[in-house]
């Protein structure tokens, strides 16, 4: 039987550093195959992994993701190329589309077209990362740049999407999908979206990794892990905008999202009612490890390739700890 593998992912609320670099030196213990942080308004992401890889020597690490408004493709490209070089080629670039309040809120760059400048700034890295010039959006005055430093190997672009033309686009452009908050049930209907990305896309294109981030509740005490869980879920569904909610709805959520919605009637609480605990099986890793891992088998069954099990913020060390040793390689 091929080994089965397994990530760790860090979502931008993570902001202890030291929580990071022990996470990430475990993770490399342990056994799991890469390890993703992702970026929003703290870290700078390419600095800590940059510590992380100098103190790790197998683990794949990865950007789990970074937003296409906080940089250009040139300063995306470079990221990349350096943490390429600095980590012996153990590097994975992902990227997102971020959020309205990520792109306006902090970066100050009106949250516009936000697909199609995934897939502009996806097009722009990937030229400059195989050694190509920029591919100029308007009639230059001087001639376009290369990137000075071409890395020896190519470095996989991975696309964090949920909506189906992002979907696609994951299939068309990207070396791996990794959508975040995404349900089980969905994982099939995505798969199909990217084979139809895949059909406009370059000649021998092959299916991106499926590598989805999933949101993990793991704990001896019942009662914390479902803590945990409805937090996920609540938190997300409540408090993050649309996205989710409508990712939700459109694979046949509705009611259990408006349920979650009606519990939750201000950002602070964070309930899901026993008439939506689907939407933590379907969204979720909870309960005791027995359980999280018969959860993690089913989404191994459904066609995920390297799971991410996203830790959840701000919580204990020894917690964190816990989880990933309960849920081990």
């Amino acid at each position: 039987m091929p080994t089965r593998r397994l990530a760790v992912g860090l979502t931008p609320m993570e902001t202890r550093r030291e929580v990071v670099l022990h996470l990430a030196d475990r993770a490399e213990e342990l056994g799991y195959d890469a390890f993703f942080l992702a970026e929003g308004w703290g870290h700078d992401a390419g600095v800590l992994l940059a510590e992380v890889a100098t103190r790790t020597n197998r683990i794949t690490l990865g950007t789990g993701i970074v937003n296409v408004w906080g940089r250009t493709p040139a300063s995306i490209a470079m990221l990349a190329a350096s943490l390429a070089e600095l980590s012996g080629d153990r590097f994975v670039l992902g990227l997102g589309a971020g959020s309205p309040p990520l792109a306006e809120g902090f970066h100050d760059v009106a949250f516009t077209a936000p697909v199609e400048r995934l897939g502009a700034v996806t097009r722009q890295v990937r030229r400059l990362l195989t050694g190509q010039r920029l591919e100029p959006t308007a009639e230059p005055t001087t001639r376009p740049l290369k990137l000075a430093v071409t890395p020896q190997t190519e470095i996989p672009i991975y696309l964090a999407a949920l909506g189906p033309v992002a979907t696609r686009l994951s299939g068309e452009l990207a070396d791996g999908w990794c959508p975040f908050l995404l349900p089980l049930s969905g994982l099939d209907p995505g798969v199909r979206l990217l084979e139809e990305g895949m059909a406009r896309g370059a000649p021998g294109r092959m299916l991106p990794t499926i590598a989805p981030c999933i949101p993990t509740a793991v704990s001896a005490d019942p009662a914390k892990a479902r803590e945990v869980a409805s937090w996920w879920v609540s938190f997300y569904l409540v408090s993050m905008g649309p996205l989710y909610r409508r990712t939700l709805v459109r694979l046949g959520h509705g009611r259990a999202v408006e349920e979650v919605l009606a519990a939750n009637p201000t950002p602070r609480t964070f309930d899901v009612p026993e008439s939506a605990r689907t939407l933590l099986d379907e969204l979720t890793l909870w309960g005791d490890p027995e359980h999280a891992r018969t959860a993690l088998d089913r989404w191994y069954a459904a066609g995920a390739q390297m799971p991410t099990l996203t830790l959840p913020p701000g919580r204990p060390i020894e917690d964190l700890d816990d989880i990933l040793e309960s849920l081990r390689p």
